[in-house]
Order: C-alpha cells, then sequence, then structure tokens
C-alpha cells in the first residue's frame, strides 16, 4: 500500500501523528512542493492507493479523479472540500473521507491581521531594522466598529473578541438573523450599512456560487477611506480586481490578506508590491494543535477503511462502489 501526503509544506504531516500504527503500510511518501499542473499531480500520484489533501491546496476534479487508477481512498483534512468532486469520486469507487475540524485559529489570526494593520507593526519592523524610530501612526480599535460578513463559529468567536477590544460588533449575511445575532450580543444590518458604517470588514463565510464575489466594487465603493478589509475565508469571495482598485486608489485604508485566488501567491502578484496590506501565506489553520487533529483523524481514517468501516465519509453513494484496499 502506498500512501501519499500532499502539501506538507513544513515537513511536519509525519511527525503530527503515529502512522505507524497503520497496518500492512509499506510505503509513506509526504510532499513539500505544491502540484500546480494536473499533469504534474497525476503523474506523482500514479500507483498511490490513498492520498491526504490538506484543505483545497490540491483540487481532484473528475478528469484527475478518473486517471488515478490506483486510487481508493482520499482524505481531506476538515469535513467540507469544495476542491474534490465528490459525485464523481464515489462513481469512480474512491472514499473520500474528512477530519474534525480544529479550534478558533484562523479567528486568532484574523486578529494578528488587524492589528498588524492598523499599527502598522510589519512596515516599523522593518524600519527599525533599517536604524529608523517610530515612522508611522496607528489607530485604536476601542471605540470602532467591526463588520462581521458571517456568524458562523469563527465569526462569532470574532465578536466576543471584537467587544473585549470596546469595539461595536454589527454582523450581515443572506441567512442571518436577529434571533442569532442577539445571542452573540452582536447587532444585525444590512449589507450596505455594514460596508458604510464599519471600521474593520471582516469575512468569515463559506464560499459558494452565492458569496463568490460577494464583495465587489460596489460593496468597496461604501467603505469608509479610513477603513480596511480582512480575508481569512476564501480568496474568491472578494472580486480581486475590485479590492486591487479600492488600494491602489487608497478609497480604502488596507486590507489584510490570508487567502488567495492562486496559491502559493505568484511572486509577481501586484498584492505584493502594496503598502497597505499585511499578507501571510494562508496561516489561518496552520498551527500544531490543528495540524495534530488533521493527521490523526487522518491516520484513524486510513485504519478505518481497512477494515471496511470509514469514518466521517463525505460521499456516501460510494458504499455500493468501493473498492477494497489489497494488503
Amino acid at each position: 500500500m502506498k500512501i501519499a501526503v500532499l502539501d506538507d509544506y513544513q515537513q511536519v504531516a509525519l511527525s503530527m501523528a503515529d502512522w505507524s500504527s497503520i497496518p500492512s503500510l509499506t510505503e509513506i511518501l509526504a510532499f513539500k512542493d505544491h502540484f500546480s499542473s494536473p499533469e504534474l499531480l497525476i503523474r506523482k500520484l500514479s500507483g498511490f492507493h490513498v492520498v491526504v489533501a490538506m484543505r483545497e491546496r490540491t483540487g481532484f476534479p473528475a478528469e484527475i479523479l478518473g486517471t488515478l487508477t490506483d486510487l481508493r481512498l482520499l482524505v481531506t483534512t476538515g469535513m467540507r472540500n469544495a476542491s474534490i468532486d465528490l459525485p464523481a469520486a464515489a462513481r469512480l469507487g474512491i472514499a473520500v473521507c474528512g477530519t474534525r475540524g480544529g479550534g478558533p485559529a484562523t479567528a486568532e489570526l484574523a486578529w494578528g491581521l488587524i492589528i498588524s494593520l492598523l499599527r502598522h507593526i510589519p512596515r516599523e519592523f522593518d524600519a527599525l531594522r533599517r536604524g529608523r524610530w517610530q515612522s508611522t501612526l496607528g489607530t485604536e480599535l476601542n471605540g470602532k466598529t467591526l463588520g462581521l460578513l458571517g456568524l458562523g463559529n469563527l465569526g462569532s468567536h470574532m465578536a466576543v473578541i471584537g467587544r473585549a477590544f470596546g469595539m461595536s460588533v454589527i454582523a450581515w449575511s443572506q441567512n442571518l438573523t436577529a434571533e442569532k445575532t442577539a445571542r452573540v450580543g452582536v447587532k444585525l444590518v444590512t449589507k450596505e450599512e455594514l460596508f458604510s458604517t464599519a471600521d474593520i470588514v471582516s469575512i468569515h463565510l463559506q464560499l459558494s456560487e452565492r458569496t463568490r464575489n460577494l464583495v465587489g466594487s460596489a460593496e468597496l465603493s461604501l467603505m469608509k477611506p479610513s477603513a480596511c478589509l480582512i480575508n481569512t475565508s476564501r480568496a474568491p469571495i472578494v472580486d480581486k480586481v475590485a479590492l486591487l482598485r479600492a488600494l491602489t486608489s487608497r478609497s480604502i485604508a488596507g486590507a489584510g490578506l490570508d487567502v488567495y485566488d492562486i496559491e502559493p501567491l505568484p511572486t509577481g502578484d501586484p498584492l505584493r508590491e502594496l503598502d497597505n496590506v499585511v499578507l501571510t501565506p494562508h496561516l489561518g489553520f496552520v498551527t500544531r494543535e490543528t495540524y495534530e487533529i488533521f493527521f490523526n483523524d487522518a491516520v484513524d481514517g486510513i485504519k478505518a477503511f481497512l477494515q471496511a468501516q470509514p469514518l466521517r465519509l463525505l460521499n456516501p453513494d460510494v458504499l455500493p462502489h468501493m473498492r477494497p484496499l489489497e494488503s
């Protein structure tokens, strides 16, 4: 049996769980580099029976799944992965299983981006190393308004921290109700009111056809010139062209971004050249605690599959077609 672990950027996957507990294990390879082209991905994964995918870093559309004739089990970290064609996997007899998610790590990173942006921490650190002293004026959070697009687990965690900073917190999403916002101590507003009144707009929505390009020119034009946009969710929720225009014209003060349309972010991307952004390389869920959950659950999922009892199955239609792994 051959197992591939994909996109192990930090080369830590094999130390996060006891992979030796998998019976009949013959070979396991953890790949550090991202396979950006379908041709390279297919070539590298040829002959592998199990693939462990890190969130949506690598896509598995039907055309790729159909060429991986040895693949029997695809484990994705987390319980959602829009980059995997689940119906195609079921038709091909490939089981797709998930893992539990992590804690509020992404919300914690969002606050790191907010404070770094408002207090110019990256710029001041760079200036300090160059011999300069106090070159910017920061902005306080106390008394400002935090606008949350989405009030699920992460959005609710953001609200608690925002109130602790002395901020007013408002929220909007398509299905958000006043009852839900009242339970979290947040005011429900319209989308237009959120963008026009918030000093910080932070996105905590799932990517779907309804949320793709949800934040575009119209929404950004409503924001105050002193306001900032934070995105630790999914890049396509924001129209990148409109965001670049708003940042370069300084119609908004800045942005803190952890997610991008293409990842890793290309070296020539214009976002890298702006001085009013704070960029991190999709670090929201990248913590030791979350990785231990992901990879321990992945190991458990592989062992369960070997017993023909798949855990956290994401494509139950595969059951009549599921192909066993030969030891």
